[in-house]
């Protein structure tokens, strides 16, 4: 990546500074050949205006003759850089004034020949001794005598000094470039290097070692690619974790009843048809448990997975309703609603339910027919609140952070049936939400478990609250 990156750094430079070079050569031929032209045409009318207006110094009266006429006026131009005067009378050069320097233009036929190739007046081009020339010619008529009055410039030597010139940039272009790739080779490096890291990183990361990070500063995409492919390990370590958890749970809650079915079968008198009656019993039992057990161990390790919640319109007011009627079927408690709040939330309604009908099951199997389980919600603060609460007799506040972690009970549960992945579930079900669970207890004074879950802006509509319902 990069030398690709500096090969197209390159390759966009030298087209660049080509394309500038051949741009500046373009336009600079034009400017010397408009600039020649110019010259030319300024000689030419400076002749004309002499013709007009001089007189020949020795008689004080006008030219009578074309070579008295351009001797005088070539005798008076000085011409400059490469510009050549010439004069022809009758088809033969009479004069000539300029640089020495070049190819001689006054016995050169093939500059002769197109000088006479001229009809009357005009510009032309030759190539003289492998140098261009550019030259106009004035057509002259003076009694019998006819004459051509020629301005000449070799224009070769014009564009010669831009072509030098052009070397020089060419050089320097080549010279610049090599700084430039240095820079680009460098910088790319830089740019880089957060992808050599993640290189590395990915290299180094196993099942077993999934800590890595790799060090993001600055705000661009390579960086952000860094970020992203952090938070992709933050997830992958998630997964491997409840992975690892899982089968660390699996494997210490299902040992205990396989021995037990391993037991009861090498213990079994299969003559015996009471025995066989009570064995099949006891190890129907133990197969219901550890389905049971499965079911939760595998609801708990779902709860990492996107698609563990399925996010809809909640109304409170019937979720708590519904929590309670399906509660009555645990058994004879005084069954209260607390608060049913007229208010619509965006969460998963069956993972909800689930939460607080497990909440309600935790706190039938504490309590006696004459205590008091209550469910209610409220939205305020921009949180929904939901909750279980019972006059049991209550949880020790040093158990609160315990209970949540898996198959862990708290002592007034501690002889009650489960597998003490209840409340896990409940935490994992919060969490998904983004919210979390929250005990509020005392010894002898009941519990309240809490499900706070915080409200994005202008997603929850709120009515008035709802009376209290027995």
């Amino acid at each position: 990546m990069r030398a690709r990156i500096l090969g197209w750094v390159v390759l966009l430079a030298s087209l660049c500074l080509a394309g500038a070079g051949t741009a500046a050569y373009v336009l600079e031929a034009e400017r010397i050949d408009n600039r020649v032209d110019a010259s030319i045409a300024q000689e030419i009318e400076e002749f004309r205006e002499f013709q007009r207006t001089g007189v020949d110094p020795e008689t004080g009266r006008g030219f009578r003759s074309l070579d008295r006429l351009m001797e005088t006026a070539l005798s008076r131009n000085v011409p400059t850089g490469y510009e050549r005067v010439l004069a022809f009378v009758n088809g033969e050069a009479r004069f000539v004034q300029g640089s020495r320097e070049g190819p001689p233009l006054s016995g050169d036929p093939e500059f002769v020949a197109a000088v006479r190739d001229v009809d009357g007046s005009g510009f032309g081009t030759v190539e003289v001794g492998g140098e261009q020339v550019r030259f106009a010619v004035l057509g002259l008529r003076m009694g019998q005598e006819r004459g051509q009055y020629v301005v000449a410039t070799l224009v070769g030597r014009e564009h010669a000094e831009l072509v030098e010139t052009m070397r020089v940039y060419a050089a320097v272009a080549v010279v610049s470039l090599l700084l430039l790739s240095g820079a680009a080779w460098l910088v790319a490096g830089r740019l880089l290097a957060p992808l050599r890291l993640l290189r590395r990183t990915a290299h180094q990361i196993s099942d077993s070692d999934l800590q890595q990070r790799i060090p993001v500063e600055g705000g661009d995409d390579i960086s952000e690619l860094a970020r992203t492919f952090n938070a992709m390990l933050d997830r992958l370590e998630a997964a491997f974790t409840a992975q690892r958890e899982f089968v660390d749970d699996a494997g210490h809650e299902l040992r205990t009843p396989l021995t037990i079915l391993r037991g009861q079968l090498e213990l079994l008198d299969a003559s015996d048809p009471v025995d066989v009656s009570e064995t099949r019993a006891l190890l129907l039992d133990e197969v219901d448990r550890m389905s049971r057990l499965v079911e939760e161990l595998l609801l708990l390790a779902k709860s990492e997975r996107p698609d563990f919640l399925r996010p809809g319109n909640v109304h409170l007011a019937r979720l708590v309703d519904a929590v309670v009627d399906k509660a009555r079927g645990l058994g004879p408690r005084n069954w209260h609603v607390d608060a049913r709040p007229d208010a619509v939330l965006v969460a998963d309604e069956q993972r909800l339910t689930q939460a607080l009908v497990q909440l309600a099951h935790n706190a039938f199997k504490v309590t006696g027919p004459a205590d008091t389980i209550a469910v209610g919600a409220t939205v305020e603060d921009g949180t929904a609140r939901l909750w279980v609460r019972d006059t049991g007799p209550g949880i020790d506040p040093a158990e609160g952070s315990r209970i949540f972690a898996r198959f862990q009970r708290g002592s007034a549960g501690s002889r009650a049936e489960g597998s003490g992945l209840g409340l896990a579930i409940v935490s994992a079900i919060a969490a998904a939400h983004n919210g979390r669970v929250d005990l509020r207890s005392r010894p002898g004074a009941g519990a309240m478990f809490v499900i706070e879950i915080p409200i994005p802006d202008d997603t929850a509509m709120t009515g008035p609250t709802g009376q209290e319902r027995a």
